[in-house]
């Protein structure tokens, strides 16, 4: 299996808005680029909703078949692990190696000696093609990059061949996810990390690499864009580069998780693809479920109701709907509204302050990433929250659908140059 040049993840926490994410693929094909769906959940998320793997590739599969779908589409198992993946090897066909908890674990002393060994003509001057400064690499840095990342490369292609015994070389696609460490990689890191996977026989074809900066659930890039910028390029010459030099898939490209709502960046993003001739994977999760509040808050009566009784609920359990998202949130406590005082809203006022959108007065990012975390307390409703998506699925499906249209792809890919000729060749 090959993953297309441009992929986008859609993740959906209820597994209700499969044709509505697709529509917005769609719909941005048909203006001339060529983006394809990714469907992606992780264990936790299965976990706290109280769905299976099947149940995303259900929702795959029947919103393809609803339109006819032609192009291709995969089933991400999101973040799993050597304990995790067996029940996502049947529905699953895009696999994210998470092997975070392995950095920083040091790796056989003998293998350490082998990594620095094989690798040691790389000491001195390593120039990388699209970066205009070079870098000094030394014996012990690759010995400290090794220390540091060698374990969990181990790892990722303990797991790796785990999935190919199962469904066979070649019949899925693999991403490494690097992303959930504390520091971002260095391009001298990254270069030797790509080293790693390519001696573990990993065929990635997607790696998400830890940038500066915040990338909080469900609201904007916080940090230096600059700073962001010259690391993403730097990460997208290294991938190049790397490819060539150790045999990795031609079509490897770069991951960015978190990426719902980051709407700063986006623009550099696109610039930097197109710079480099480059591949992009973008993958959201969050986006989707705050839209079914959206819309469930637009749609008025029993819909605003629930809306508003999600938030009654989750405000007083912010500590437990918080704590596993502390390092990806950043909520101020004295911006989010009592109880009492959304009750008092109407559904246009709860979608305002609920909808990303900077320039609304209403709008408010603490209020934002409170229900995003708060995704439990509606699976906890059960057949009512579940009974509301399919009452109101109309206004629903039109925010989801138009949220990842115009403030996902249109920003990333479609503002492409690329893009732009395609679409006036062809007259759209």
């Amino acid at each position: 299996m090959i993953l297309p040049k441009y992929s986008f993840g859609v993740g959906d926490r209820f597994c209700h808005q499969g044709k509505a994410q697709l529509s917005a693929v769609m719909k941005a094909n048909e203006r001339g680029f060529d983006i394809t769906p990714v469907w992606n959940k992780s264990n936790r998320e299965h976990t706290i909703i109280g769905t299976i793997p099947a149940d995303t590739r259900k929702e795959a599969d029947d919103a393809v078949a609803a339109f006819r779908y032609g192009g291709p589409y995969f089933v991400d198992a999101d973040h799993i692990g050597l304990d995790t993946v067996d029940p996502f090897i049947e529905p699953s066909d895009f696999f994210t190696l998470d092997v975070a908890d392995f950095i920083t674990k040091p790796a056989d002393r003998a293998d350490t000696d082998s990594f620095v060994k094989k690798y040691d003509k790389y000491i001195g001057s390593l120039a990388i093609d699209g970066i205009d400064e070079n870098f000094n690499v030394t014996d012990d840095q690759i010995r400290a990059i090794a220390n540091k990342f060698l374990l969990a490369i181990r790892q990722a292609g303990r797991i790796y061949r785990h999935i190919a015994e199962a469904r066979g070389e070649g019949n899925f696609i693999t991403e490494v996810s690097m992303d959930e460490t504390d520091e971002p990689q260095t391009p001298v890191e990254m270069f030797f990390i790509l080293a790693a996977i390519a001696d573990e026989g990993i065929p990635a074809q997607t790696i998400a690499p830890k940038f500066t900066g915040r990338f909080n659930k469900g609201v904007d890039y916080v940090g230096d864009i600059a700073g962001f910028s010259k690391e993403f390029e730097q990460d997208v010459a290294v991938v190049a580069f790397a490819v060539r030099e150790f045999g990795l898939p031609e079509n490897l490209k770069l991951s960015i998780h978190s990426g719902s709502d980051k709407f700063s960046i986006y623009g550099p993003m696109a610039k930097a693809i197109k710079k480099f001739d480059a591949g992009l994977h973008i993958k959201t999760a969050g986006t989707t479920w705050l839209e079914e509040l959206i819309g469930l808050a637009l749609a008025g009566g029993e819909g605003l109701a629930l809306a508003k009784d999600v938030y009654a609920r989750a405000l007083p359990r912010f500590g437990e709907l918080c704590g596993p998202y502390a390092t990806v949130i950043d909520i101020n406590t004295v911006e989010l509204p009592t109880i009492e005082e959304v009750n008092a809203w109407d559904g246009q006022h709860f979608a305002s302050a609920l909808r990303h959108d900077p320039s609304c007065e209403q709008y408010n990012p603490s209020f934002r990433q409170l229900l995003h975390v708060g995704y439990k307390v509606a699976a906890e409703m059960g057949s009512r929250f579940l009974n509301a998506l399919d009452t109101y699925e109309d206004v629903i499906a039109r925010n989801v659908s138009e949220n990842i249209l115009e403030r996902h792809l249109q920003p990333v890919f479609m503002a492409h140059p690329q893009a732009r000729d395609r679409r006036k060749s062809q007259g759209l």
